[in-house]
């Protein structure tokens, strides 16, 4: 070799064993490298990322954690059905009593009433019987001095009669608008005072006649009365009829 060759080849052979020295103080190369115990290379590039791993086994459950904080109250849910009813409580004291209400107005009543006794002894036969004793008539709907019941108020009547029997036979009957309704015949006993009676209900028009008398020619006209001994004949309304009032 000429002069400079020679000189830079022995400079390094004397540099490159202190070389290694430092180098094997310093860093180990990878032994794997072409300058392994001789001079180490360039660090070089990072590599790419791997592929992910698979996924581990599931863990164990850890400890419960504290209670978390009250969550804002939501929306009201939809009504449930009807639930089964429950037992009966018991009962409450009374309340208090109520004010007093104002007065209805009055409603009309209908009255229509007789009741009258015989004065006279053997009334005549065909005639009306004139009772004269006056137990009730308000309404002045029987007229006395006839004999005879005007019927005022359209409706339905309960009319009735107990008549002493004494001397002889009686047979009576009462009549509505000149037509006999009803019949009562009681033989007389000797010695002895009787009783007759019959009673009816009667459906009368405003200016029904209704009248009691003796039926026949006479012979049967034992009707009495005395001091001790009365003859009675009445009647009263029941009901009117509403589709008219």
């Amino acid at each position: 070799m000429s002069g400079p060759a020679s000189f830079f080849l022995c400079s390094l052979l004397l540099v490159a064993p202190h070389c290694t020295e430092v180098a094997t103080q310093e860093v180990q190369p990878d032994p794997k490298t072409p300058c392994a115990n001789w001079m180490g290379g360039a660090p070089g590039y990072p590599g790419h990322n791997g592929l992910p791993g698979r996924d581990g086994k599931d863990g164990k459950d850890g400890l419960k954690g504290e209670k978390g904080e009250e969550g804002p109250q939501g929306p009201k849910g939809d009504q449930g059905e009807m639930g089964v009813p429950g037992r009966e409580g018991p009962r409450g004291f009374p309340g208090y009593p109520g004010q007093k209400g104002e007065k209805g107005e009055g409603s009309f009543v209908y009255r229509s009433a007789f009741s009258v006794g015989l004065t006279e002894r053997a009334p005549h036969p065909n005639v009306p019987i004139r009772f004269s004793k006056i137990f009730y008539n308000e309404q002045n709907h029987y007229d006395a001095s006839t004999g005879k019941f005007l019927c005022s108020i359209p409706g339905t009547y309960y009319f009735a009669y107990h008549l002493t029997v004494y001397l002889t036979d009686v047979k009576v009957s009462l009549y509505k608008k000149d037509k006999a309704v009803i019949f009562t015949y009681d033989q007389f006993q000797k010695n002895n005072v009787d009783q007759a009676s019959g009673s009816v209900l009667l459906h009368l028009s405003s200016g029904d006649e209704v009248w009691l008398q003796v039926y026949g020619e006479g012979d049967n006209n034992g009707v009495y009365a005395d001091n001790i001994n009365d003859s009675t004949f009445m009647g009263f309304l029941l009901y009117p009829d509403l589709d008219v009032h």
